[in-house]
């Protein structure tokens, strides 16, 4: 049954559930499949030109016909030219993260765009309030990705959020099952984002290799690295280790940065090159173990998470 409140309306989805945009994961295969089950399915345009973000919205809204958004690193070079491309398409739901909602908010708003910022601490929830958001994403310190540097976990992170602002809050980090989804709205989020488990999709643009690594992986076998750059949660391999080392050695900003260059990200998550690359993903990886399509995984969160909330204790 469609269930009803802040975050299904704002959004016109079915299930409070919102697939995150991950880089060199999140293309039009896995945001239409997640909104065609009742999800909201989300393009992560980080790892995307101009040219390729308009291919997929176009390919993407040939394949639903319900809502999906689009997700914006403000960080990103370029960010001028894909806003253009959203506002031209026609995008009613933007995601932002990595920045300062107030550079372009308002400018998102004037079109027409419910606007939606990501945030590490409640501080940055009332922020982005003020700068005109329609709801907020509290990502806590268990996620993968780019990540907070005050390492707050969603547990604490969530009714934080909650009680600094009057806007809808969906939770994200560590949540892969149902009981999890509950938990978070427990703590008063409206919604969940889920990024690991659907990098573990079948329709997820990730590599079948980085796929493999996801669903075999254990408890702490992720780290969040790379804190005197951008920090982000990564899985081990050869380039963590590296970068261990570096930090061990007290390596320089511009010393990780030179050891990261360009593409390390795409040599990991979509080449499938298990050990140079960049392999970014959430500790909930411990609790993936199959590879599943993304209608399935939809499904299966929410029956989830009806049998928990009729039965808590169990």
């Amino acid at each position: 049954m469609p269930f009803a409140n802040r975050i299904t309306q704002l959004f016109k989805i079915d299930y409070p559930i919102i697939q995150a945009g991950m880089v060199w994961a999140s293309g039009w295969r896995l945001a239409s499949a997640v909104s065609n089950a009742g999800g909201l399915g989300i393009i992560g345009s980080g790892s995307m030109t101009p040219d390729i973000l308009r291919e997929h919205i176009i390919k993407c809204k040939a394949a639903t016909e319900k809502p999906f958004a689009i997700n914006v690193p403000l960080l990103n070079r370029g960010i001028e030219q894909i806003l253009q491309v959203i506002t031209s398409e026609k995008i009613s739901i933007v995601f932002t993260s990595a920045g300062n909602p107030a550079t372009f908010t308002p400018f998102l708003k004037q079109h027409g765009i419910t606007v939606v910022h990501v945030v590490s601490s409640s501080k940055f929830a009332v922020k982005a309030q003020d700068a005109g958001c329609d709801a907020i994403v509290a990502e806590g310190f268990e996620a993968g990705g780019h990540n907070g540097r005050e390492e707050t976990t969603t547990m604490v992170l969530v009714p934080a959020v909650c009680s600094a602002v009057s806007i809808p809050v969906i939770a994200a980090g560590g949540i892969g099952t149902g009981r999890q989804m509950l938990s978070a709205m427990v703590l008063g989020a409206e919604g969940v984002q889920i990024g690991s488990r659907f990098v573990a999709s079948e329709e997820a643009s990730s590599h079948t290799n980085f796929k493999q690594a996801v669903i075999n992986s254990k408890e702490g076998d992720t780290i969040l690295s790379l804190k005197q750059l951008t920090p982000v949660r990564l899985l081990k391999n050869q380039f963590f280790y590296d970068v261990q080392k570096a930090e061990q050695g007290c390596a320089s900003p511009e010393e990780l940065a030179t050891l990261l260059g360009a593409g390390r990200a795409k040599r990991g998550m979509f080449e499938g090159n298990l050990e140079e690359g960049e392999l970014e993903i959430g500790q909930v990886s411990a609790l993936i173990k199959t590879i599943q399509p993304a209608a399935e995984i939809v499904k299966e969160l929410w029956s989830e998470f009806e049998a928990a909330l009729q039965h808590p204790l169990k």
